[in-house]
């Protein structure tokens, strides 16, 4: 569940695009993950929340996680345990439900989470699937992490928290952390004047 997700770009590319052509140009386009408990080392802390999903009691202690992954888990909306009782199990969270644990990392929906396919935005319906067409202007640096999330076709399952989504921004899901400087990496390169196309009624094979 998106609900949680905070904003990761680490580098600003300029735009080039007029916001008057319509409503697929102009974009700002960043991604989201799943963090992973192991590459996470802060002092630990006490979590409390639902022990599964739409839970009665949500003051169920969830763990003691390290406390940099718990704010992962609230900038990206999930996170995988590594340790204790939960191991294996998602700590989840939304700004309404507060945290719970699930088999998978999931979006607003209660759908699970898919890699270089699940996508959040504010402004388009749930279900809405789209290609990325145009980069906007980018620099060198940014080519293959580009021409990656151009390959793809995703589908609108996430909503942002209140406020830090904004009109015309698209949140892509990457999947798993996969190192501790994961966020560093050049997926999170945030492409600003980009272009997208709807692809729902898009005849086969186009």
């Amino acid at each position: 569940m998106r609900l949680g997700v905070g904003l990761l770009a680490v580098s600003v590319l300029a735009a080039g695009c007029d916001a008057s052509e319509n409503k697929w140009s102009d974009w700002t386009v960043t991604a989201y993950y799943t963090a992973v408990e192991s590459y996470h080392d802060g002092p630990r802390e006490t979590v409390h929340g639902c022990i599964y999903l739409d839970c009665v009691d949500d003051d169920a202690q969830l763990g003691d996680l390290p406390s940099d992954f718990v704010d992962a888990v609230r900038d990206e909306g999930t996170g995988r345990i590594t340790s204790g009782s939960n191991a294996g199990a998602y700590l989840n969270w939304s700004y309404d439900a507060g945290f719970w644990l699930d088999s998978q990392p999931r979006d607003a929906a209660g759908e699970i989470l898919q890699p270089f396919r699940s996508a959040a935005a504010d402004g388009l319906a749930p279900g809405t699937r789209l290609r990325l067409t145009d980069c906007g202007i980018i620099d060198p640096e940014a080519a293959a992490t580009c021409a990656k999330f151009q390959a793809a076709e995703w589908s609108v399952g996430d909503e942002f928290i209140p406020g830090p989504g904004g009109p015309r921004h698209l949140d892509l899901y990457i999947g798993e952390e996969t190192s501790a400087d994961f966020a560093d990496s050049t997926d999170f390169l945030l492409f600003a004047g980009a272009a997208i196309e709807p692809i729902n009624d898009l005849p086969d094979g186009a």
